[in-house]
């Protein structure tokens, strides 16, 4: 089970399940949604992700025609990243993790685009 909040700790979740692959993203829309060179994520199936607390504070904003970002709406955290295509899975964002995530990271995803600034592997 993952369990994690947003940074005014308004919304608290937990997705039960098996989690798949994590992956860093380095598409523009990830690098602007999280302000930062990637938006790395962790996959689980939707059915298991509930609120503790705050679900009223989630808010979604449709980025591309093929994906919906859900974030709190008091602090701005990115919370996750859902396909339109795909219902059944959910990316949660990993800096929202508690504790923090300590499986591998599978894939990185977009690296055309990953910033110059980055360190490089």
């Amino acid at each position: 089970m993952l369990k994690g909040s947003c940074l005014c700790g308004g919304v608290v979740y937990h997705a039960d399940g098996k989690v798949r692959d994590a992956s860093h993203c380095y598409c523009t829309m990830c690098q602007k949604g999280h302000g930062a060179g990637a938006g790395s994520y962790v996959n689980v199936g939707n059915a298991g992700l509930t609120y503790e607390r705050g679900a009223e504070l989630v808010t979604e904003f449709a980025s591309s025609e093929a994906g919906r970002r859900g974030f709190c709406r008091v602090c701005g955290s990115t919370l996750y990243w859902r396909s339109t295509r795909e219902p059944d899975n959910i990316a949660i964002a990993l800096g929202t993790l508690e504790p923090e995530y300590d499986g591998p990271v599978q894939r990185e995803l977009y690296t055309d685009t990953k910033p110059a600034w980055l360190p490089k592997a």
